[in-house]
């Protein structure tokens, strides 16, 4: 831990260096607002290989992370707003707060248990008058909702068994089938919102992240459709030239 401690104060010295009036002059111009959409590239770096299980690029993405917590920190001192050890202070603070029953005396028999500590803590805290607050709108749509379908949990307003979880899904889809046999347009859009949310609902009370799995979907279905481009291509075809049983018949095989 001593060595991981001496790493991190060398990038710190490294990104006040770059920041300093002989740095770099792009480093210098660099804002917190400027700086968001390449933190949120790393980011999603860092989902992409954890997905794939390569853990030299998680490695190496997580230090392009701490580079990207040590240069905010850096420009909110220079700006005079708080600086790198406050925000550690702050952390440090909220996760032993947090877990009275790791560093106090209640208990946690498990981890629904301990995130309800957490989640009561944090309500608190924060003065919050529902607890539904403090999920952000700007998180994409399956997270938020899972989140937001946590946080009622917390509080009890939950399903006790899967089997009513299921009932719901099928009622959620009926009344979409409703709308799109009447042409309900303004309907339809607000019932296929009500069935992905019932879906996330079903994979949370499955233990699977929504977000994940739909992801995880999507990188299959690009994978099996380059496959298909593939063998259309090698058959001298393309693929806007090839009927849907041609393709379809590939995919198969594809899946198979």
């Amino acid at each position: 831990m001593t060595d991981a401690g001496t790493k991190f104060e060398e990038l710190i010295d490294i990104v006040q260096q770059l920041r300093a009036p002989d740095g770099c002059p792009w480093d210098r111009e660099q804002t917190n607002q400027s700086l968001l959409p390449y933190f949120v590239e790393e980011v999603y770096e860092v989902i992409e290989s954890v997905d794939e299980e390569n853990w030299a690029t998680v490695k190496e993405e997580l230090g392009d992370i701490m580079l990207h917590v040590v240069f905010q920190a850096a420009i909110a001192e220079d700006d005079g707003k708080f600086n790198l050890e406050e925000s550690l202070n702050t952390v440090n603070e909220k996760l032993v707060k947090r877990h009275p029953h790791v560093f106090g005396n209640e208990n946690a028999d498990a981890a629904f248990h301990a995130k309800q500590n957490w989640e009561a803590a944090k309500h608190k805290e924060k003065n919050r008058k529902s607890r539904l607050e403090g999920v952000p709108i700007t998180l994409p749509a399956l997270i938020r909702a899972q989140r937001l379908q946590q946080k009622a949990s917390y509080v009890g307003f939950d399903w006790d068994r899967v089997e009513k979880v299921w009932d719901k899904v099928h009622e959620e889809i009926m009344e979409l089938k409703e709308a799109q046999s009447k042409n309900m347009k303004d309907n339809i859009e607000e019932e296929i919102g009500d069935v992905l949310f019932a879906i996330v609902n079903l994979a949370r009370f499955l233990n699977v992240s929504s977000e994940d799995a739909l992801r995880r979907t999507n990188k299959k279905f690009t994978s099996r459709f380059a496959k298909v481009e593939e063998v259309l291509e090698k058959k001298g075809k393309k693929v806007e030239e090839s009927t849907l049983e041609e393709m379809d018949e590939i995919w198969n095989a594809v899946k198979k």
